[in-house]
């Protein structure tokens, strides 16, 4: 696993966490350093010096800043953000499982699992902090805000890091569900082995040259279609954890992932769809099942998804 990084000096405030701003500058005052950063472009040169005037813009330590204070380049800043206006997910976040080390839940589509840009409130994780009170829950691994399913959370600082290190070192069996077209040419069950890469920044991952990183096992499960799409059911399981691998795995096989707006082609119009309340296309890719042996009693854990790529159970007209 990657170097940890340090917790936040600053408690998480309504279930969301501080911002952690890292200052590449030098020479040059903290508060115009803070104006210029990209994560606060919403902030103005008063809502910053109302948050020093709370002390509420601190070091890695805790401390209160000036916002005369020189930059340190590579040094940390944390403060609070105003929560944005967002789109709300018209969808329940059942859980299917909890107890004290742990909740398991049902994610649906179009809810992210953590804040990330413009998604904060409207993520997995705050609707968890603020469900059961305790700022203490976290993600032992993430799914796509586009796939829905089966989604682990840790409930306690003393139980994070086994649980999360079970999905680092690939000891959770995971299994898929996805509707895509069928093709009759295609012989399966197949194995997809190649390399794949993301760049920061780029929406779409990509297959390259060298080394396999990424494999996959794409089964057809029901091969009578949607009546009202003409989809199929295929199971896939993944024995690699690649950024958008099983949506690029099946493009590559020429059965796209119904509602994908990225492969085998970006489609700019089906995914700005949920963030104008829009939420009738969804990705039919479905987190069905997680399998693991506990780390922490040992006993053999099962958790499996209720929906449906061939349902749709989360279509919403108007995003209410």
């Amino acid at each position: 696993m990657g170097r940890r990084r340090r917790s936040s000096p600053l408690p998480p405030r309504h279930g969301v966490d501080a911002t952690r701003v890292v200052l590449r500058t030098t020479d040059e005052l903290l508060i115009d350093a803070l104006r210029r950063a990209p994560a606060l472009s919403d902030l103005d040169e008063a809502g910053l010096l109302a948050r020093f005037a709370a002390r509420e813009i601190v070091d890695l330590s805790g401390s209160p800043l000036d916002p005369s204070t020189p930059t340190t380049p590579g040094a940390p800043v944390y403060l609070y953000r105003d929560l944005p206006v967002e789109v709300a997910i018209p969808f329940d976040l059942p859980v299917l499982h909890a107890d004290d080390d742990i909740i398991v839940v049902d994610k649906p589509h179009f809810l992210a699992t953590m804040p990330r840009g413009v998604h904060v409130v409207e993520t997995a994780l705050v609707r968890l902090r603020r469900e059961f009170g305790t700022d203490l829950i976290s993600p032992a691994h993430r799914l796509d805000r586009l796939t829905a399913g089966v989604l682990l959370f840790t409930r306690r600082p003393q139980a994070r890091r086994d649980y999360q290190a079970l999905f680092a070192d690939r000891l959770v069996q995971k299994e898929y569900r996805a509707a895509a077209p069928v093709r009759t040419d295609l012989r399966l069950p197949a194995d997809v082995e190649n390399r794949i890469l993301k760049d920061s920044g780029d929406l779409r991952a990509r297959v390259v040259d060298g080394e396999v990183n990424a494999r996959s096992r794409v089964e057809l499960l029901d091969a009578s279609s949607d009546a009202t799409a003409g989809l199929a059911e295929y199971r896939l399981t993944p024995h690699t954890g690649r950024t958008h691998q099983l949506r690029l795995h099946m493009a590559g096989l020429g059965i796209p992932i119904d509602g994908d707006p990225l492969y085998p082609e970006v489609r700019a119009e089906l995914a700005a769809r949920p963030d104008s309340g829009d939420f009738t296309r969804p990705l039919r890719l479905v987190a069905h099942r997680l399998e693991f042996d506990d780390p922490l009693t040992g006993r053999r854990r099962v958790f499996c998804s209720t929906r449906s790529v061939l349902s749709e159970d989360e279509v919403s007209e108007d995003g209410v």
